[in-house]
Order: structure tokens, then C-alpha cells, then sequence
């Protein structure tokens, strides 16, 4: 080895210069290898994200029309309102119709545009069905916590308790992804400091905003979250178990109408 002009310069005989190329190349393998085995495994993307947030949209607009035009002679918001008092007296229902109510078209043009975005994420992270099926449930769980602290009189609707319960999804698979990474605590702790910026942006402002219900759907979410992402990726990436996954979503969303309406 000698030094020329700041670099250093490999000198070999002629007759070992071949031998000593390929040295060189086994050497940069090695330390590829090495590399590759540090990185963490990128995280496997599911199908149906942008399905499920299609039938969120239509659903959700379709119970906004019809309560806005009180069909079928029915009170939407006064049968489906998550009322505290109603809920603990054993009309669960009302944590599940809830989520498709909405003040007005601003929270609807709201819960829309995030509901979009993180519902697209989280179904890329568990699959289209199974995401939008741990999004509801989470939501119920959120509107029941909700109403377990608040006062019999409480009422509240609309889909952001679900959308800060996708939220909590997203948050909970970052912090404890499916492969194990070698990441700093600080890393693996920024997501969570993320959503909890996140929820106090969108969550803690607004004259009709329930401040305690985005929190509880958002802890409920992360919950769900954390049991979604530990399920077998087979099952994730069945394109039956997502399809049956759907389909328990729309049936519990209107089950819960129809025992409403009853």
C-alpha cells in the first residue's frame, strides 16, 4: 500500500493482479452482505386499501342523504346519536350508527378527506377489509369509553371518532412494526409523539368538536392496531379473508340500523 496524492494505492505484482481484483470483489460481497442483513424488512403491502375507502365514502354519504330528507319517516340522528345514557342502558347500537352521523357537511367534507387518507394507509397495512372492520369496531370501542365517562345526558355523532381510531392504527403498527429493527428508542417512539400531535391539530378544536371521543378512538384504534398487525401475513394477504372481512364490517354497520330503527 502506498499513499499518492491523499488516496492510498493497492501496488501488486503483475502476475497477482487478477488474483488480487477478485479479492477486492469478494470483499465488497462481504460488506453487502453485512448491510443487507442490517436493514429491516420492508414492511409487506396488502390489497383492497383503496376498495375499502371507496364503500366508507359511498356509505357514509348515502346515510348523510338520508338523513338530511328524514327517509322513510325516520329520525336519523335522533335513533342513531351516540347518547351515553342510551348506550349504558344496553342500546350498544348507537357506538356503531354513530360513526356514520354527521353535524353538518363540513364534518362529513372532513371526515371524508382524513377518513381517505388514513383508512388508504391502514388498508395497506392490514388489508382493505380487515382494516375498515378494526376501524369500526375501534370506533364503537372509542364512542363506548366515551360514553362510560361522560354523563347519562351526553350526546355526540359523527365518523371522526373513526378516523382518529384509523389513526391509532397507523400509530401502533409504527411503533411495534411486524419484523424487529434495531431502530433507537427515539425512532420507534416518533410516530406516537406524531399522532398525538396530529390528534391535538385535528381533534381538539371546533365549536360541535367531542374532544374525548377522538382520544378514546384514537386509544381504542391503537389497541385494535396492535392485534391487527400481529396476525399472520397468509391471512392478510387472503383475498377471501379481506372479502369475508368486508362483509362482517357492512353487516355490523347495518345490523346496528336496523336494531336502531326497529
Amino acid at each position: 500500500m502506498i499513499q499518492k496524492s491523499g488516496d492510498w494505492c493497492l501496488v501488486v505484482p503483475d502476475d497477482q493482479v487478477n488474483a488480487a481484483f477478485a479479492e477486492l470483489q469478494s470483499y465488497r460481497n462481504d460488506r453487502l452482505a453485512e448491510t443487507e442483513q442490517t436493514l429491516p424488512p420492508k414492511a409487506a403491502v396488502f390489497g383492497g386499501a383503496i376498495a375499502g375507502v371507496v364503500y366508507y365514502a359511498i356509505f357514509i354519504v348515502s346515510v348523510a342523504v338520508l338523513a338530511d330528507t328524514s327517509a322513510y319517516g325516520i329520525d336519523w340522528k335522533s335513533v342513531g346519536q351516540m347518547n351515553a345514557g342510551d348506550v349504558l342502558g344496553g342500546q350498544w347500537w348507537r357506538t356503531i350508527t354513530a360513526l356514520t352521523l354527521h353535524a353538518d357537511a363540513g364534518h362529513l367534507l372532513s371526515n371524508l378527506v382524513f377518513g381517505g387518507v388514513f383508512g388508504v394507509l391502514a388498508g395497506r397495512l392490514l388489508g382493505g377489509g380487515l382494516a375498515w372492520l378494526a376501524i369500526v369496531m375501534a370506533g364503537a370501542l372509542g364512542n363506548l369509553m366515551n360514553a362510560l365517562i361522560r354523563d347519562a345526558a351526553h350526546t355526540s355523532i359523527g365518523a371522526s371518532t373513526a378516523v382518529f381510531a384509523a389513526l391509532g392504527i397507523l400509530v401502533a403498527h409504527a411503533m411495534h412494526p411486524r419484523y424487529k429493527t434495531s431502530t433507537k428508542a427515539l425512532v420507534r417512539w416518533s410516530p406516537l409523539i406524531g399522532g398525538v400531535l396530529l390528534l391535538s391539530f385535528m381533534g381538539l378544536e371546533g365549536e360541535r368538536t367531542d374532544v374525548l371521543a377522538h382520544v378514546t378512538g384514537f386509544l381504542a384504534g391503537t389497541l385494535f392496531g396492535w392485534i391487527g398487525c400481529r396476525l399472520p401475513e397468509a391471512w392478510l394477504a387472503n383475498g377471501s379473508f379481506q372479502i369475508v372481512a368486508g362483509l362482517i364490517t357492512g353487516a355490523i354497520v347495518i345490523g346496528a340500523w336496523l336494531l336502531g330503527a326497529a
